[in-house]
């Protein structure tokens, strides 16, 4: 994993948007950005899983197609990038798992899980999430309809006895971005343009190689 520098006299901020990817789209690099300038990040990494865990595999064109996918969508932004951890860690992918080993390896980067609010409430379900939440701060997109009040109660209990402290838990301030990449899947196996949706690297790398051309429920 790269870590830029930290302004000097503290440690460095690293943000941590971990998912599929299948494929990256618009909206997961203007998160990316959003929370570098609003969190004072050093870094994001856009970390794709190597195994999904609930995924279904008809549709995943396979772990090192996302990656390259990724590699493409932010290959304009000097501040983000893919990070190939838990593809390469092989298995399934645990949050608590990759943070736990970035941590080892950097224990004096601060880290940010990146997440959205409808993946925050199932926080409860995720493996030890009390320890993922020692290992790194949280930082919640917020949703139309999301209720903020309801996450942070959700967060605080697993917090344990001493709570979440204020700055552990933020709420990213940016418009929601109308886009998804199932939404893209289903473009192109209907032959429709997609490069407003990923840009031009990622649709021209799905062309390439014919990914998500087979409607998903014929896969």
């Amino acid at each position: 994993m790269t870590v830029t520098s930290a302004a000097e006299g503290r440690a460095a901020r690293v943000g941590i948007l971990g998912g599929t990817f299948n494929p990256p789209h618009r909206g997961h690099v203007t998160l990316a950005r959003h929370a570098l300038e609003e969190l004072g990040l050093d870094r994001v990494l856009l970390m794709p899983t190597g195994s999904p865990l609930h995924k279904p595999a008809a549709a995943d064109p396979g772990a090192e197609h996302r990656l390259n996918m990724c590699r493409l969508a932010v290959e304009a932004e000097p501040r983000v990038c893919a990070c190939a951890l838990e593809i390469e860690r092989g298995g399934p992918s645990y949050t608590v798992d990759t943070l736990t080993s970035i941590d080892a390896s950097h224990p004096e980067t601060r880290l940010t899980l990146i997440v959205g609010a409808d993946t925050a409430m199932t926080l409860p379900a995720w493996r030890s999430p009390a320890r993922l939440l020692e290992l790194a701060d949280l930082a919640v997109a917020t949703r139309r309809g999301s209720v903020d009040g309801e996450i942070r109660d959700t967060v605080d209990v697993l917090a344990g006895e001493d709570g979440l402290r204020e700055r552990d838990l933020r709420f990213l301030s940016m418009a929601p971005i109308e886009v998804s990449s199932s939404e893209v899947r289903r473009r192109v196996a209907a032959g429709n343009p997609v490069e407003e949706l990923v840009g031009a690297g990622v649709a021209g790398y799905i062309a390439e190689h014919d990914l998500y051309t087979v409607p998903e429920e014929e896969s």
